[in-house]
């Protein structure tokens, strides 16, 4: 039997002296992957991604960025069934330079783009975060043409 399961959660960033970096978060069997859980209840998926990274990252102090919502999917087996996953990734800015352990994880390191991007080892979440990364360059270009100036978003 398939069992669809939904989870939601965030690709958190935080601007350390006009470089962004990103949180990822190394999961029990040893993969690198962001905050992310399944949906409780009736909550609707942003407020999924919300609880998520306050539980699983520690960070209160942040805001989802408006405008971009990617998922993957993907199959696994667990007490003979056979679980179809959906993750929903937002992007959050994280306004705190610092993120705890929760015992979910075995590890958490803040990255940049490049070394993000070679170190998780999923296509689902990687594709993502590549396209993540370009929405939030985008913002910065649009803010900047609006200023006129220098103008850094994260």
């Amino acid at each position: 039997m398939t069992v669809e399961a939904t989870s939601a959660g965030a690709i958190l960033f935080r601007d350390t002296r006009g470089h962004r970096e990103y949180l990822l978060l190394k999961s029990r069997p040893g993969d690198w992957e962001f905050p992310k859980g399944g949906v409780e209840g009736d909550e609707e998926l942003q407020q999924t991604a919300i609880r998520e990274v306050s539980e699983e990252a520690g960070i209160e102090d942040f805001r989802l960025i408006d405008g971009f919502r990617e998922e993957y999917d993907y199959v696994f087996e667990a007490g003979g069934n056979t679980i179809h996953k959906t993750v929903h990734l937002f992007i959050a800015r994280s306004f705190e330079a610092s993120a705890e352990l929760s015992n979910e994880h075995r590890d958490l390191q803040w990255r940049d783009y490049e070394q993000a991007i070679n170190t998780i080892t999923q296509d689902g979440p990687r594709e993502i975060l590549e396209q993540a990364h370009e929405y939030l360059d985008e913002l910065v270009d649009e803010a900047e043409a609006a200023e006129g100036g220098r103008t850094y978003l994260g």
